[in-house]
C-alpha cells in the first residue's frame, strides 16, 4: 500500500460526474505525475486528498489508514490557483502560513530563513505580495507548501509562471527533497516535465483512471517493434532488407550510419542482430520508445501521434 491510496473515489457536482470509481496506489517516497486533459477530475481529486472536497463515495488512506482532518498537516499543498494575500508583507505571510501548519514561531523562522537564502530572496521579506512578479510570487507559494517539511507535497500546475532558469530551479528543488524521503505528486501538462521527474503516473480521462504505473513499463507498453542500430559497414553499404525486420530509415553521418529498423512480428532483438551482424559492425543498439506528450494523446483522443510524425526516444 502506497502514502496515499484511493479506493472507488467518486464525486458528482449535480449532473456532472466528476471521477468515477478511482482506484489509485502513490507509492511513497518517488514523484508522482497526476495527468489528463483540462476538466479530467484530477484537481478534483487532489482536493479529496487535501480533505478540502468530500467525495460522494470512496475512501482515502495515508499510509494504510483512514486519512482524517489532522493528517493535513503533513502535507504540503500548493494549488493551481495560488492563494498569498496581496497587501500583506512576504515575511508575515509566509510566517503566518507556516504557523498555520503547526509549526512553532522559532521553528518557522529559522526554516523560512534557509528556505529565504537558498532561493536568493532575503530583499523580499517586507516587501507586499503585490510588488512581485507572478514568478516571485510563485517562489514564495513554494516556500509556504514546503516549509513545514510534510511527508507529501502535492503541486497543481507547479511550474506555471516561471521562466526556464526558475522552473528548473523548482524542479532541482523537487529532486532534491524527493532524496530527502519526500513524497510528491504533481499534476501538470508539461510532459517533458513529467519524463525528467516522474517515477510513475497515473492519467484520468473523462472521470475515470484510464492508465498508471511505472513510467518507464507504460513507454514500454506503448512502444512500438521500431529500433535504432549505429554502425559502420564495408564501403559504407546500408543494411539490406531482411526477414526479421523492415529498413524504415538508414542514413550516414561522420562516417557511421544511422538506421531505424521495424521488428517483423515475434522477432526478438537477438533475431534482428543475428541477421544484421554479417552485414554491419555495431557499435549501439537501442529500442525506440514513445514520449509520453504521445503515449498521452494517443490514449486521450485516440490517435496515434508518434505515427503522424510524433517524436519518439531511446530506450
Amino acid at each position: 500500500m502506497g502514502i496515499i491510496t484511493c479506493k472507488g473515489i467518486s464525486k458528482t457536482f449535480g449532473t456532472y460526474k466528476a471521477l468515477d470509481d478511482i482506484n489509485l496506489d502513490i507509492p511513497e517516497g518517488r514523484i508522482f505525475g497526476l495527468l489528463g486533459p483540462n476538466g479530467a477530475g484530477k484537481t478534483t481529486l487532489i482536493r479529496i486528498i487535501n480533505r478540502i472536497t468530500i467525495p460522494n463515495s470512496g475512501e482515502i488512506f495515508l499510509q494504510g489508514r483512514h486519512m482524517t482532518d489532522a493528517d493535513v498537516e503533513k502535507i504540503g499543498y500548493m494549488p493551481e490557483e495560488r492563494g498569498l494575500y496581496r497587501k500583506m508583507k512576504v515575511g508575515d505571510q509566509v510566517l503566518y502560513l507556516a504557523r498555520l501548519r503547526g509549526m512553532s514561531h522559532s521553528d518557522a523562522m529559522t526554516e523560512l530563513k534557509k528556505w529565504f537564502k537558498r532561493f536568493e530572496i532575503e530583499s523580499w521579506w517586507n516587501k507586499k505580495i503585490e510588488e512581485l512578479s507572478k514568478g516571485m510570487a510563485q517562489k514564495v507559494q513554494f516556500i509556504t507548501t514546503v516549509v513545514h517539511r510534510p511527508k507529501l507535497v502535492i503541486m497543481d500546475e507547479p511550474f506555471s509562471g516561471f521562466d526556464p532558469v526558475n522552473a528548473q530551479l523548482i524542479r532541482d528543488e523537487m529532486l532534491r527533497l524527493n532524496e530527502e524521503g519526500t513524497t510528491i505528486v504533481l499534476s501538470t501538462h508539461n510532459m517533458q516535465s513529467v519524463e525528467e521527474l516522474c517515477h510513475g503516473i497515473a492519467l484520468i480521462n473523462k472521470s475515470h483512471l484510464v492508465e498508471s504505473g511505472d513510467i518507464n513499463a507504460i513507454r514500454h507498453k506503448y512502444g512500438t517493434d521500431n529500433v535504432e542500430v549505429v554502425y559502420a559497414s564495408e564501403e559504407n553499404r546500408p543494411i539490406p532488407e531482411g526477414r526479421a525486420y523492415r529498413v524504415i530509415s538508414d542514413v550516414e553521418e561522420s562516417g557511421l550510419r544511422t538506421a531505424v529498423l521495424e521488428r517483423a512480428d515475434g522477432v526478438s532483438s537477438g533475431e534482428l542482430l543475428s541477421e544484421i551482424i554479417p552485414h554491419a559492425n555495431i557499435v549501439s543498439y537501442r529500442e525506440l520508445l514513445p514520449r509520453m506528450n504521445d503515449i498521452f494523446i494517443k490514449i486521450v483522443t485516440g490517435r496515434d501521434n508518434a505515427a503522424d510524425g510524433g517524436k519518439e526516444d531511446r530506450a
